[in-house]
């Protein structure tokens, strides 16, 4: 059996699936990758389950050593991907060889995404293989490390995508909750109206939001008993400002809840970069299942989407403008770069 051998890792990389359903009752939230369309897109560019693990890499750094030709797959945040000394494309699959080094490194922040052909085999706890940080099941991973590769069902590679906009920011989208009235109208408009960045305090349990001006606050000081929460509910803490949950989220909680982001706008929140601005919306509750349901669609057409990392000859209208030879082109390529 083939396996990864670890010699260089930040922190905050992983192993990551889809989380472990069915626990909350026992306090153990779902967990799993915090961009669970990062996981689609590599399972497509690898042409295999979206349930099969992969390594997330949490705005940090990893090097790895593959005993096997192995297929990989790069997704997410985007990172300087490097295999004994030659780049590598982002957002595409990839065939290396055996003992081939693999070096990503300079993360801009986000979550970044490396798949392996067959999936990782870590050990399973509770049906899943996924780190879960708070709930101090499994951890980050280490130097020196080994991890099991599946076996690999598949065979294409070079193969890439255009991945889903979701790294500048933008307009998430939200359900109201069962205390979202007891904020103010002009409270609920605020919330709408401001524009927010990621603070730097964030990891996979949730993500602090900051603007200008005065914070969210229920008018007569109103507590809230504790109940359920789930990833994508905005609680609002003491000091007024709001708190997105993440994967990794307690299953209880007391702060009010102003409304929760769908599912499918979570991976534009925590891919967002600290400069990006990020904007909410309220949609009713119809809006929100068609729009999930377009999603779940979108994502199960990902396959029909990959096009060859390099292009057929044959295909390419304009031949002599791509540099098939390396220094010869059809001579004008630089005037048009000027």
């Amino acid at each position: 059996m083939s396996d990864l051998i670890l010699h260089r890792v930040g922190p905050g990389v992983t192993v990551q699936d889809q989380g472990r359903q069915g626990y909350l009752a026992q306090g153990l939230s779902r967990g799993g990758a915090v961009d669970l369309l990062a996981l689609a897109e590599g399972a497509a560019l690898l042409g295999q389950e979206p349930e099969l693990a992969a390594l997330e890499i949490a705005g940090s750094f990893l090097t790895l050593e593959l005993t096997a030709p192995t297929r990989i797959a790069l997704t997410g945040a985007l990172m300087r991907a490097r295999c004994d000394g030659s780049d590598l494309a982002w957002y595409a699959s990839h065939t290396l060889p055996a003992g081939a080094m693999l070096e990503l490194s300079a993360a801009a922040g986000g979550y970044s995404y490396l798949h392996i052909g067959g999936g990782i085999e870590s050990e399973a706890v509770l049906g899943a293989r996924s780190a879960h940080l708070a709930a101090g099941v499994s951890g980050m991973l280490e130097n020196g490390a080994r991890l099991a590769i599946g076996a690999d069902a598949g065979s294409r590679s070079g193969m890439t995508l255009d991945p889903q906009p979701r790294f500048d920011g933008g307009r998430l989208r939200l359900v109201e909750t069962p205390q979202t009235h007891l904020f103010s109208q002009r409270q609920r408009e605020r919330l709408t109206r401001m524009t927010f960045h990621k603070d730097a305090r964030g990891n996979r349990m949730g993500q602090k939001l900051v603007c200008d001006g005065e914070g969210f606050k229920l008018e007569a000081g109103l507590r809230i008993l504790s109940e359920t929460i789930v990833p994508g509910d905005i609680q609002i803490t003491g000091d007024g400002a709001p708190f997105v949950l993440l994967a990794e989220c307690q299953t209880t909680g007391g702060y009010p809840r102003i409304g929760t982001v769908l599912p499918c706008d979570l991976p534009r929140l925590v891919q967002a970069p600290a400069s990006a601005a990020l904007q909410f919306e309220f949609v009713s509750l119809e809006e929100a299942v068609a729009l999930e349901r377009a999603e779940a669609a979108r994502r199960a057409e990902l396959p029909q989407q990959l096009r060859p990392l390099i292009r057929d000859p044959h295909d390419i209208r304009d031949l002599l403008a791509y540099q098939l030879i390396s220094g010869v082109t059809r001579g004008d390529d630089l005037e048009r770069k000027a």
